[in-house]
């Protein structure tokens, strides 16, 4: 039978079936600040489910149309959570000092200047940790892969979508 005639339920459930937050295919390699980022979320997060289950709780009968929202949020706190969790538990923390010095890698600080002489910082980072606006790439991004294992002096291509540009490493920093 066409699911058009079947009942939905009495409407009890409020949250309805969430899809779950994806999860990167790559390996999830998290720098010792990355992973703290990630257990102060889980932290944050799991306070935030405690709020919600303390409201759920105090709540009244006649307050039915504002407890299915406070549900549908505990849902969503919920789907964090188990994201959160699976985060961490499939991080590998990559520790600065333990990369080659002279090479770019999991975790250095590189400044780059491209072909139109404008200079750029960036630090590259794991992928839940990543904040381009704020100079942190993912070691997955385009530039990211072109410079990995590039050497001061090195040239690379970063292919963006604006066009590519060659950039040359200044400097190449850990810790």
């Amino acid at each position: 039978m066409s699911r058009a005639f079947v009942k939905e339920g009495d409407g009890d459930d409020s949250t309805g079936d969430l899809p779950e937050l994806p999860i990167s295919e790559h390996p999830n390699y998290v720098t010792p600040r990355g992973m703290a980022l990630l257990r102060s979320r889980l932290d944050d997060t799991s306070r935030r489910l405690a709020a919600l289950d303390a409201e759920i709780a105090a709540a009244s009968e006649d307050d039915g149309g504002e407890r299915v929202g406070v549900q549908l949020e505990r849902a969503h706190v919920h789907r964090d959570i188990r994201w959160l969790q699976a985060r961490i538990l499939g991080a590998i923390t990559i520790a600065p000092e333990r990369q080659p010095a002279d090479r770019v890698a999991f975790g250095a600080r590189v400044e780059l200047i491209d072909e139109e002489g404008h200079e750029h910082r960036y630090r590259i980072v794991g992928e839940d940790e990543a904040d381009p606006e704020h100079g942190l790439i993912s070691w997955v991004s385009p530039l990211a892969r072109s410079l990995h294992g590039a050497r001061v002096g090195d040239s690379a291509v970063w292919k963006r979508p604006a066009g590519d540009l060659s950039v040359e490493v200044l400097a190449i920093e850990y810790g």
